[in-house]
Order: C-alpha cells, then structure tokens, then sequence
C-alpha cells in the first residue's frame, strides 16, 4: 500500500513539473532597459500601464538599475516595437529592449551606429531642445542618437542645449530637429505638434517655445 501511495505522488509530483515546465516554454521573456525610473511611484505606473497587455506575468522592476523584466505568452507574439511604445505611453525610453523567445531565438533592439568614411564631414553644433527633466533628457538624446548621421548627442537639463557631433554628408541640423519635434520637443528650428506634447507625462510638459 505504501509503496503505491509513493508512486501515486511521485507520478503527481512530475506531472506538476512536466506542466510547470511546458507552461514556461509556452512564454517569451522580455527585458526592458528603462531610462527615467526615479521613485516606487514611477515603477507602479510602469507596471500598470504594461498590464493593459493581457496575459503578462513575472514583472520584475529593479529601480536603481531601471532594469524591466516580464514573461508574455509567446502565441501573442510581442514585439520589440510595441514593449518600445508602452514604454513611451508609461512616459519612459526603453534605451535597450530585449526578447527571449519560448524557442530559444533572441530579438533584440538596435541603437544606430554612424558609419563614417572619407566623404564624412564632422560638424559640432548646440542647438536649443526645450524640456524639462531626465525623461526628458534620455527621449530627446535617444531620438537624436538615432538618426543616421548622428554621431553624439548629450542634452544639458539646465542651459537645454543638445550637444551634436554629427556628419553632415548624412544628416542635417534641420533633420535633426524635425526628429526631436516629432519626440515631442521644441527646438530652435521646428516646433512639436500640439497632440504630440500633449502626450507628454506631466513633469515633460515645458514652456512652449514661442
């Protein structure tokens, strides 16, 4: 008796872990690498906004690191693209996105990076990017870092100067600054459309530039 009582729970304990394990196979895992996290508070939004997707499990949010983790049914098929823009929504910029499919295949988001040759010309140039804060400063320097052509950008949070270093047989301070009034920011050259800065979260929402 004892004997099938052992192998009746040793036949439950692995089917537990047989459909444990399919359950977790049958899931992508997406890591998020946010720009902007500064308080608790920051990281419930975050959540809460990624919990409009229907499905998602296993959020994980480290503050000091900004480091975003969470599990998705892989039948869904969650993109890189659109982690990217629920971060947005959230008021945040994914800086690095990552996607572990339940198979094992890796998808992961690129930053731009500038190929230089002979032709290339180097111009360094400030121009006015009106914002207020760090979330502001990482979505108007990713926006511009990732413009074909742009070598750095670095934005000052108190004089709003965007630092560029970029080829100007590629790009164009215009170009630039169309992108980053896209983001949502005014620039010296071209404003942000009202809808656009009104999407903004609050503590992004500067002075307009007149």
């Amino acid at each position: 008796m004892k004997n099938l009582i052992v192998i009746i729970l040793s036949v439950f304990a692995l089917t537990t872990f047989s459909n444990n394990v399919n359950a977790q196979s049958d899931r992508d895992q997406i890591e998020v690498q946010v720009d902007g996290l500064g308080c608790p508070f920051c990281a419930y939004g975050l959540e809460k906004k990624f919990k409009e997707f229907k499905g998602i499990k296993d959020v994980k949010i480290e503050m000091e690191t900004g480091q975003f983790n969470f599990t998705y049914p892989t039948e869904k098929a969650m993109t890189l693209e659109k982690v990217e823009k629920q971060v947005d929504k959230a008021g945040y910029t994914a800086v690095t996105t990552k996607i572990i499919r339940a198979d094992g295949t890796v998808e992961e988001s690129k930053q731009n990076i500038t190929e230089l040759s002979e032709e290339s010309i180097i111009v360094k140039k400030d121009i006015f990017v009106a914002g207020n804060c760090g979330m502001c400063k990482a979505r108007i320097e990713k926006t511009a870092k990732n413009i074909e052509g742009v070598v750095d950008a670095n934005w000052d949070t108190d004089n709003k100067m965007l630092k560029l270093e970029f080829d100007s047989s590629q790009t164009s301070i215009g170009d630039i600054s169309d992108a980053i009034s896209k983001a949502g920011h005014d620039t010296k050259y071209s404003k942000a459309a009202n809808e656009v800065y009104d999407e903004l979260p609050g503590c992004c929402q500067y002075e307009r530039v007149q």
